[in-house]
């Protein structure tokens, strides 16, 4: 019995190792999607403090919009890509007006507005069924793959690192560059004080609403692109979406990318380590379940300390 694990856990290492290069640059790309999709949980949340639980259904109704433009319409991927930005970005601007502003006017607690997102995702998910069905559906594109050295690369894998990194780049500059940005801050920090230096909280509000739904419709298009349709494509990273939200330190925008690595980088080498004990990769999963329970229990503040300020 000892001598089978040791031989399992050697085959591992050495599965590890040869295919060091493919595991990394798979990393990158789960790192990737949930930076675009976390970030995205993070604004909102930092502004709003209450888990939204819609924000699966704005990722599937990105992927859906973006569905409708490249294979219903026969338009190209830059159309695509708009399409889902600002469809999911009205979608968040919406339900914010209609649902979570008047709520939080009544004084409705977290656990009320947490209720209300979950029902909210409800009605956009059977909406989304009852429009395009429930069947699974896929892009037609086949993206283009080639061998770089040890590594497999796929065009969309790359076009996802390529808009994650660019993604992160602008929030920055706008978080500290622009006044927008800086309003966005401060009204996350303290909404009290925004409000007594003059800022516009309802149009900090809308605008974190718009960008984070928007980015929430990105992270699905990617993620429909790479796999397939389905109404409940959200709920597949949404799990691993709040744990790297809160391994980041919740309301932490720099947190959150420091996570997102590291989470994309703990499932793939966890799914070498399930294949390398002939396990199924479906327990993937399980892994941003032990990630947040650890985080929670031993560092509840996350990697907020690491990003103070940010």
């Amino acid at each position: 019995m000892v001598c089978s694990l040791s031989k399992h856990w050697l085959l591992m290492v050495y599965f590890i190792v040869v295919n060091w290069a493919q595991v990394l640059f798979n990393s990158c790309v789960t790192g990737s999607l949930y930076l675009i999709s976390a970030v995205a949980l993070t604004l909102v949340y930092g502004l709003c403090r209450f888990p939204n639980f819609a924000h699966a259904e704005f990722m599937a109704f990105g992927a859906y919009m973006g569905y409708f433009v490249a294979e219903q319409l026969g338009l190209g991927f830059p159309f695509t890509f708009v399409t889902a930005f600002l469809a999911s970005g009205t979608l968040g601007v919406l339900s914010y007006k209609g649902v979570f502003q008047p709520l939080a006017k009544r004084g409705a607690t977290i656990i009320h507005q947490m209720i209300a997102s979950i029902a909210l995702g409800f009605i956009i998910r059977h909406s989304i069924g009852e429009i395009w069905g429930w069947a699974p559906l896929s892009f037609r594109v086949v993206w283009s793959s080639f061998d770089v050295g040890m590594v497999r690369v796929t065009g969309i894998w790359l076009w996802l690192i390529l808009a994650a990194l660019v993604i992160g780049g602008v929030m920055h500059l706008m978080l500290v560059k622009t006044k927008i940005g800086k309003a966005m801050r401060a009204t996350s920090s303290n909404p009290e004080l925004a409000l007594s230096s003059g800022i516009n909280i309802d149009r900090v509000a809308l605008t974190t609403w718009f960008i984070g739904a928007a980015l929430a419709g990105i992270a699905g298009l990617f993620r429909a692109a790479g796999t397939r349709l389905s109404p409940l494509l959200g709920w597949d990273i949404l799990l691993p979406t709040f744990a790297v939200t809160i391994l980041g330190g919740i309301g932490s925008f720099y947190g959150a990318i420091a996570a997102a690595f590291i989470i994309g980088l703990a499932e793939n080498v966890g799914v070498v380590i399930l294949v390398s004990l002939g396990l199924s990769t479906e327990y993937r999963m399980a892994i941003a379940f032990v990630i947040l329970i650890l985080t929670l229990i031993l560092r509840p503040q996350g990697l907020s300390r690491v990003f103070r300020g940010a």
